[in-house]
């Protein structure tokens, strides 16, 4: 169904049919039930920090043994909140935190080349993030951090790293 068709056929609705439909909606899908929820009551911090506790926990797990070292967890959230309308001051402090918590568990761990190709992805899109929503001079500490420590490190793939901190210069 197009959108325009979507359109017609709610305008054609009575106000009471087009209450229930949305009703409905709500009751038979999580995203949308999700959706308004989000809407009417945005608890953005405590959806910041669920995902924060969820990814320090790919990296340093309270109930397993062995960690995942997942990026994809991350980028799920970052990508559901931009569709949610998350403050991207919020988003961004997110992004780097992904970074960051990457960072100290390469500390202690070997991880494979994926990993630092991974994290410097990770990195570019962050970085092209922050240049985008003007939030630059908020965050530019932590993105020279960042950057220093994979210098200092060692990480792979310097080239990227620098190449995406170009972009705050």
């Amino acid at each position: 169904m197009s959108k325009r068709a979507l359109q017609k056929y709610l305008a054609d609705l009575k106000k009471k049919e087009l209450e229930e439909q949305i009703l409905d909606l709500y009751q038979r899908f999580p995203l949308v039930k999700e959706y308004y929820d989000f809407v009417f009551n945005p608890k953005e911090d405590k959806l910041i920090q669920q995902a924060k506790t969820k990814i320090s926990n790919e990296y340093f797990p309270l109930k397993r043994k062995r960690p995942k070292a997942r990026r994809s967890v991350a980028q799920k959230f970052i990508k559901h909140f931009n569709k949610l309308g998350v403050e991207p001051h919020l988003v961004a402090d997110l992004m780097l935190y992904n970074l960051e918590i990457a960072q100290s568990f390469s500390i202690s761990r070997n991880v494979p080349d994926a990993f630092y190709k991974s994290m410097a992805n990770s990195f570019t899109e962050a970085v092209h993030f922050i240049s985008i929503n003007g939030l630059i001079l908020d965050f530019k500490d932590r993105i020279v951090k960042i950057y220093t420590i994979t210098q200092e490190q060692n990480w792979l793939f310097e080239e990227e790293f620098s190449r995406a901190l170009d972009i705050i210069d």
